[in-house]
């Protein structure tokens, strides 16, 4: 069975699953086999069982083999021309390269620019990089929050790429975190050991919660850097990966991370807004792992925008 081009006509499809996509998870196969088709499409079509593997139903999380045959129902594409990046973004990602070989680059990701496109996004942060290094094979290795700056890794191929994933799913690589987070944070909590469970249904909003009966095992590894009053600076190591982890469980400790919208309190981001903290507070500060039998380290720094910000709360 050979593999058909994106869907978007009248007719169901089925897709055998080549061997340069094993190991893809099946929302991220989906979203490159149907350019244009939004994300939360791709999870409704998915949740109610028209995507299926094997015959049988699945979840957007399950990673695939090669020769599975999914079964992929018509989807309306959006019809666009090429994906343009402004120039001025192009720039600032060309510019934003902390570490560049042959197989992967780093990048210091800015905030508030998504890593990909979809859900009402023309562009992402990976379509930027390939117009702006004239390399249109790169492909991301992780993802990091919009709102979220820092080290970002990207493959130069699929190939590169899904070796370095099974690095992150084995818990081979090694992340550290900054964050602002509001109040004084306990120096006894050294380690949030909570489940989290992803997207829950909370005020319309799907979001990660903390769930001891169904949430998946989590650990966050805390350690406090600076206080300023009613703002702590930690340094943050994951030993896992979950979807907004520290974000959860910072704030599930009473002390949410500064600019946090979906997760803090609204009072505490204006106060910070008036303080002129008007960003998310959480940067991916290194990045570890292994390649070609050494051990890569990669610390990026945080920007001048989260100095300042430092300065601002050390002269309250």
């Amino acid at each position: 069975m050979q593999e058909q081009p994106a869907p978007g006509g009248q007719r169901v499809q089925h897709v055998t699953v080549s061997d340069q996509d094993h190991g893809q998870r099946l929302d991220n196969w989906l979203l490159r086999l149907a350019k244009g088709v939004p994300k939360s499409h791709i999870y409704k079509v998915v949740r109610s069982g028209q995507v299926r593997i094997n015959g049988g139903r699945a979840k957007v999380s399950v990673r695939l083999a090669a020769g599975d045959v999914v079964r992929v129902p018509p989807m309306k594409i959006k019809t666009t021309g090429p994906v343009r990046v402004p120039d001025q973004l192009l720039s600032v990602l060309k510019s934003s390269v902390v570490l560049e070989n042959e197989d992967f680059l780093v990048i210091n990701k800015p905030p508030g620019i998504a890593v990909h496109g979809g859900s009402g996004l023309a562009f992402g942060a990976i379509d930027g990089l390939r117009q702006a290094l004239d390399s249109p094979h790169l492909d991301l290795v992780h993802r990091l929050d919009r709102a979220t700056s820092g080290a970002l890794l990207v493959a130069r191929d699929r190939r590169r790429s899904r070796e370095l994933q099974a690095q992150f799913r084995e818990r081979v690589v090694g992340k550290k975190y900054q964050a602002l987070v509001a109040g004084s944070w306990p120096q006894k909590v050294g380690t949030v050991n909570l489940p989290l469970l992803a997207n829950s249904e909370h005020a319309g909003e799907r979001r990660v919660v903390v769930s001891k009966e169904e949430g998946k095992p989590s650990i966050t590894h805390v350690q406090v850097e600076e206080r300023f009053g009613d703002v702590s600076l930690l340094d943050v190591a994951l030993e896992t990966g979950r979807t907004h982890q520290i974000r959860v469980h910072a704030a599930s400790q009473g002390h949410p991370v500064v600019g946090d919208e979906r997760y803090g309190n609204n009072q505490d981001n204006q106060r910070f807004r008036r303080l002129g903290l008007n960003r998310l507070y959480l940067h991916s500060a290194e990045l570890a792992f292994d390649w070609q039998g050494e051990r890569v380290v990669c610390e990026v720094p945080v920007d001048s925008d989260w100095l300042m910000a430092l300065d601002r709360l050390r002269a309250l």
